[in-house]
């Protein structure tokens, strides 16, 4: 690996300072002159008719502005007309002048519903008799394919239920014959629920009119240009009309990309005047976008040796109100991780009467790697085989086919499965144990996303480098930004600022998501001070009478190789690149990337766990965490980024979930009662990271963000029943689940 000076050192975040004192400004910290607070008026029912909205005792308040139904906004689908689809389906906005009186207000709007037949079970809205789900014409977001994964190819090659929204199949060899072939074979189905990003911010923007019929956009974004077209085209606008000023995000996870941004925009061109829309803790549990659940029923067969030989599978997400869902992306992961010479995946999305889904870290890859995993350590059971060994025979390499055609480039799983063997938490298995201790290992991976994206490189006067990209930072991505450019042109970090501007004046880049920023922006950033530094260098080869290929930079100056004390200072020589009359261009590097291929990174986890036969309650008691990061830029902020995914996987694995009962209402929508895990809930985590370099990724790096959420719940329920002996078959994996499993078991 090459040497370097800055990469691989851990670096402080540029922005954590003013995090950790309170200094950092969201969204709710801004106000506007003349800002009006806006207030979402919901359904109450998941199928209803709309057949009258009475807002005139609201709009008699003082201080009500205005109330708008979706006639009113003039803009078709904003709100709901006519029928609503779901509980928390937006129906009317309030405006007024401040928070308290416009949820006053809301309260006063009288609607009158007329309840209609729902359907919420995924199996039941595949039945001819149910009901339809939602006007097709709705307008849906691409989130899925912004997270820079592939999503596969619809199947139409029978008709589909009304309410399947998309099917997509991938075949190789013949799945019949693959199990006279085989000498064991297991088969289980698996379901997943629906889980929230469970971010500390919720949803929210201002929006500001503009005399040209535009709108300006102040949102706590994960992607500025994604944002601005899913707007334009939702207000049927030019892009060139709306303008994106990204706000800080307190936390996103893919739920922070398009959801009411149109509302508010929509509003304040109305009324002439800026609005702020941003929902609480209830609302934001009813009416954004959470990770869809699943059910997947895998079968698997192998020789006596372990070699696989068929792989079948049958994927099923609810996507809720609105298609879209990540199923493509499970479905060619599911199908893609071990070589099988005989395959049929298929994969569905079913709309239901409920929220629409939306990405959340790793979009389709938990759900997929929690039903894959499970049946890969069934599959270790039956065969008495060590589980690691069982997938280090058969994990795919680079060349091997993946379920959709496409070939694996160079990846890092059997380096991961490696490290994980060799480990100490899994050689500790053969110890003695306590009473229902047991070990569960699972995999999961994630395709890497692709986008291009543009960056720019200035040298100021004062000999530092201003870095300028469109991206958000999420993640510390801008600290990683500092770092690329503070190696590749040749000066210390400190040197170096990085500078996020709006959609009006920032360098195009992708929404931040799908592990693709440090891949692509970082990228075009190493590019931009690449080409700050061939112009430095070039003018001061012309002031110095030297070669460009003699000269050095290092301390602050430019210098002819092996003499140091002669050279200039970079700044005095940027000084003379923005004086009046000067014959040198200012220096300014561009940098811009389409990469070709993206690179895919797997992780590794091994839990250890204490199970409560009595009480059902399962406790991890230790974690290891093995990921290919590519090339750890900024190793400390990567280890970061693995334990806050892998502590999202255990939450996913025990206990958060949104529940819908029969009637479509929403139970645990408050943090009183989902359970996002608490700091004393953790287990003692180990992170070990594996360098495999990317060909195309700055440094060799890869994205980090998505693998440490994605085989937690597989890992969970293999160590609980590594421990007790029985299959929980549902995440999250409850106490009332295991003591369930327990007693089927004892039945048995």
């Amino acid at each position: 690996m090459t040497s370097t000076t800055w990469i691989g050192r851990s670096q402080r975040r540029v922005e954590g300072g003013d995090k950790v004192r309170g200094l950092t400004r969201f969204v709710g910290d801004l106000h506007l002159p003349g800002m009006l607070s806006a207030r979402l008026v919901l359904s109450p029912y998941p199928h209803a008719r709309i057949e009258r909205i009475d807002a005139s005792a609201a709009r008699l308040l003082p201080g009500v502005v205005a109330v708008l139904t979706d006639e009113e906004m003039g803009v078709r689908r904003l709100l709901a007309r006519g029928e609503v689809n779901y509980v928390g389906e937006p129906v009317a906005m309030v405006l007024a002048v401040d928070d308290a009186t416009a949820l006053d207000a809301a309260e006063l709007v009288d609607v009158t519903y007329r309840e209609l037949a729902a359907v919420v079970d995924p199996l039941a809205a595949l039945e001819p008799t149910a009901p339809t789900v939602l006007d097709p014409s709705a307008h849906e977001s691409e989130d899925a394919g912004a997270h820079g994964a592939a999503v596969g190819t619809e199947d139409d090659s029978e008709p589909r239920p009304a309410n399947m929204h998309q099917r997509m199949r991938f075949r190789r060899g013949s799945i019949d014959a693959a199990w006279n072939l085989a000498d064991a074979v297991v088969e289980g189905t698996f379901s997943l629920a629906r889980v929230h990003q469970a971010y500390i911010e919720t949803q929210g923007c201002i929006a500001e009119p503009r005399s040209d019929g535009g709108v300006t956009l102040h949102a706590c974004t994960q992607g500025q240009f994604f944002l601005r077209a899913e707007t334009a085209k939702a207000l049927d606008l030019p892009e060139s009309l709306v303008r994106v000023v990204p706000l800080p995000v307190g936390g996103g996870f893919g739920g922070k990309i398009f959801l009411v941004e149109p509302l508010a925009a929509q509003a304040a061109r109305v009324v002439g005047r800026p609005v702020r829309l941003i929902l609480d803790r209830a609302q934001d549990f009813l009416f954004a976008q959470p990770a869809p659940a699943a059910r997947i029923a895998v079968k698997l067969g192998a020789r006596n040796d372990g070699t696989l030989v068929g792989l079948d599978a049958d994927l099923l997400f609810d996507s809720g109100a609105v298609g879209g869902s990540p199923v493509g992306i499970g479905a060619i992961l599911l199908g893609s991780t071990y070589r099988t010479p005989n395959l049929r995946v298929v994969a569905a999305e079913v709309l239901t009467h409920k929220t629409p889904q939306s990405a959340y870290r790793g979009p389709g890859a938990p759900q997929a790697y929690f039903a894959l995993e499970s049946a890969m350590d069934l599959l270790a059971r039956k065969l008495e085989m060590d589980p690691i060994e069982l997938r280090l025979r058969n994990a795919v390499v680079e060349g091997d086919e993946r379920a959709d055609g496409r070939r694996w480039p160079r990846i890092g799983l059997m380096e991961c499965l490696e490290r994980a063997r060799d480990s100490e938490l899994w050689r500790e298995r053969g110890r003695a144990r306590a009473a229902g201790e047991g070990y569960g290992v699972a995999a999961g991976g994630w395709p890497g996303g692709l986008e291009p994206a543009a960056a720019g490189c200035r040298i100021e006067s004062d000999g530092t480098l201003t870095i300028q990209v469109g991206s958000v930072d999420l993640t510390g991505t801008n600290t990683t930004f500092m770092t690329i450019a503070a190696e590749t042109f040749g000066v210390d970090p400190s040197k170096v600022r990085v500078v996020t501007g709006d959609t009006d004046r920032a360098p195009y880049a992708g929404l931040t998501g799908g592990s693709k920023i440090t891949y692509t922006v970082g990228k075009a950033v190493e590019r931009a001070a690449e080409d700050a530094r061939r112009q430095l260098l070039e003018l001061a080869a012309a002031r110095l009478e030297a070669a460009v290929g003699d000269l050095v930079i290092e301390d602050g100056r430019v210098f002819v190789r092996g003499n140091p004390r002669t050279g200039a200072a970079i700044a005095d020589l940027a000084k003379l690149t923005v004086g009046f009359g000067s014959p040198y261009a200012p220096l300014h590097g561009q940098g811009r990337i389409a990469n070709p291929e993206s690179s895919p990174a797997f992780a590794v986890h091994v839990a250890r766990v204490v199970v409560d036969r009595a009480t059902g309650v399962v406790r991890p008691t230790g974690y290891l965490a093995v990921q290919d990061v590519g090339r750890a830029i900024n190793p400390a902020e990567v280890e970061g980024q693995i334990h806050g995914g892998l502590t999202q996987g255990l939450g996913r694995a025990l206990g958060e979930e949104i529940v819908h009962d029969a009637y479509g209402q929403v139970h645990g929508g408050s943090f009183l009662d989902y359970a996002v895990p608490h700091s004393v809930d953790l287990p003692p985590i180990h992170v070990e990271m594996v360098e495999v370099p990317s060909v195309y990724g700055p440094f060799g790096a890869k994205g980090v963000g998505e693998p440490p959420a994605i085989p937690g719940a597989a890992a969970l329920a293999n160590a609980v029943h590594d421990a007790v002996g029985v299959r929980v078959y549902q995440v999250p994996i409850t106490a009332p689940r295991v003591v369930e499993a327990l007693r089927r078991s004892a039945a048995h």
